[in-house]
């Protein structure tokens, strides 16, 4: 198959094959003399399986090092995957109960608790590792996941917490006592993962909104949090930064 007609096969675009093949992660099976990139049957395997890590937030760096590596299984990878997406599915459908839940007491038919408010969602999972490891190094991130293997439940009530405390002072202005004390609960629970100074606390908040996949996630929480939140840890970095 032709890039094109395997692009409009899978749903993605070609520039996105192109890039594939840039990087050494799938290299069509042979080349026209014209230069067109012909795809076989086991390449399309190999795209099927690039999709379903990235589906499930594999970084293409990542993917590369598990399709190369000379152990690895298909069929293992698919049931590694089937877990993955089954679980993934789990949390989702959490999610949208939750948010059914949320239109039903908005509605006035249903009051919710504070806890069924954030069901379904679970930050202790960093989606954007990727992104870490190349502003801040392999050292920091390698630290911080070892600690988020020792995240425990009380972790989690202490996450939903901050999270309830910042969604409700977003609309103060970000020096106020109570956004800055709500973010400086933020700050100490950072450290509970990583050792993070003021000036990469800061940092992390702009990636709160220069990065839309952020944003996104943290707005769920409320219209606007990731904002705040950012323009929120600028003035605590900066307070810090001014005592020392």
């Amino acid at each position: 198959m032709k890039v094109k007609e395997v692009a409009e096969l899978a749903g993605i675009s070609v520039r996105t094959l192109h890039h594939y093949d840039e990087i050494g992660l799938l290299s069509p099976a042979a080349t026209t003399d014209a230069g067109y990139r012909i795809y076989s049957e086991q390449d399309l395997e190999t795209l099927q399986q690039i999709l379903f890590f990235r589906e499930l937030g594999f970084p293409l760096k990542k993917i590369k090092e598990i399709l190369h590596n000379p152990s690895f299984d298909r069929e293992e990878a698919l049931e590694m995957q089937h877990r993955m997406l089954l679980e993934k599915q789990k949390q989702l459908e959490k999610k949208i109960r939750t948010i059914e839940k949320t239109i039903q007491e908005v509605k006035g038919e249903r009051t919710m608790t504070q806890k069924e408010k954030f069901e379904g969602f679970d930050f202790s999972h960093n989606p954007y590792e990727e992104e870490a490891r190349r502003r801040w190094g392999d050292q920091t991130v390698d630290e911080a996941n070892k600690k988020t293997g020792q995240f425990t439940e009380a972790d989690k009530n202490r996450l939903s917490d901050i999270y309830r405390n910042l969604t409700a002072a977003r609309h103060l202005t970000p020096d106020s006592k109570e956004a800055q004390d709500a973010i400086h609960e933020w700050y100490v629970f950072l450290q509970r993962f990583g050792h993070y100074t003021p000036e990469m606390f800061k940092n992390l908040g702009q990636m709160y909104v220069m990065d839309e996949r952020f944003t996104k996630n943290i707005d769920q929480f409320g219209d606007g949090l990731a904002q705040f939140m950012a323009d929120a840890m600028a003035v605590y970095a900066n307070q810090r930064t001014n005592e020392n």
